[in-house]
């Protein structure tokens, strides 16, 4: 394990090297980032300008809400970016590089590539929570709460994410539709209280594809809309879906069959 994440951060040190041997499109990129980010509040403030609560959800929660969304993909983008190039690697043979290093092969890929706007994103996540917390009047004695629940929240993310684009060893194309499809899913649909649309809708983003539990799950237990028990759910699904993904990674190596798969 020591050797594996000292061969992880010394992947990522490389990724961060390269983007800002390229301080144009870094900065670019952050700038799209922030713009990005502030349209999504300013979209959020409009609505709150007209109406006090969202089913229930007022502002300080909406935040929260949103800011668990962002801060967590900023952190796959960071650290796991490259999962989303495994079907062209797949298909041009890249993996073959990966498969003959003595280091996990998701692990190699994961860490091949950082997001530009990642910077950004870490920042406008993390203060979007900062003000939520204190708006909705969250007590400090819960912030190691909170950590445990972003931890699974950022696991959670990263295994649905490795999930999804190992579907491409089945698929055998370059794209990532599956990834893809979830991640427009995640964005569109999560940043809204799931309280909002049918149970059938409900039960598919808890328990099907549980993107519940990056942000929607956390924020009803940390401002104890769902009792204190809960607690304990975000750990165990998060270490399902680890299990998951190891055991689908592993079934998509065995049917690689390099260039052209």
């Amino acid at each position: 394990m020591g050797r594996t994440a000292s061969v992880y951060a010394r992947l990522i040190a490389a990724q961060f090297r390269s983007i800002t041997e390229y301080p144009a499109d870094f900065w670019t990129m952050v700038s799209v980032a922030l713009i990005q980010q502030a349209a999504q509040l300013a979209f959020i403030a409009v609505i709150f300008a007209q109406v006090t609560a969202i089913d229930g959800w007022g502002f300080p929660e909406m935040l929260l809400l949103i800011g668990f969304m962002v801060l967590t993909d900023s952190v796959t983008e960071v650290g796991w970016d490259g999962m989303w190039t495994v079907g062209r690697k797949i298909i041009d043979g890249g993996l073959d590089y990966a498969v003959v290093r003595p280091a996990p092969v998701m692990m190699q890929i994961g860490a091949s590539a950082i997001g530009m706007q990642s910077a950004a994103n870490l920042a406008t996540g993390a203060t979007m929570i900062a003000i939520g917390w204190s708006g909705a009047g969250i007590a400090p004695a819960m912030i190691p709460a909170g950590v445990l629940l972003f931890a699974c929240a950022v696991a959670v993310q990263l295994t649905v994410i490795t999930i999804m684009n190992c579907v491409n060893f089945w698929l055998k194309g370059p794209s990532p539709v599956f990834a893809w499809l979830t991640a427009q899913t995640q964005e569109t649909a999560t940043r809204f209280p799931l309280t909002i649309y049918p149970r059938a809708v409900r039960a598919l983003l808890t328990w099907a594809v549980p993107l519940a539990f990056v942000n929607f799950i956390p924020v009803q237990i940390l401002t104890g809309a769902l009792p204190a028990w809960w607690l304990a759910v975000p750990p165990v699904v998060a270490a399902v879906l680890f299990a998951i993904a190891v055991l689908v990674a592993k079934a998509g190596l065995r049917r690689y069959e390099s260039a052209g798969h």
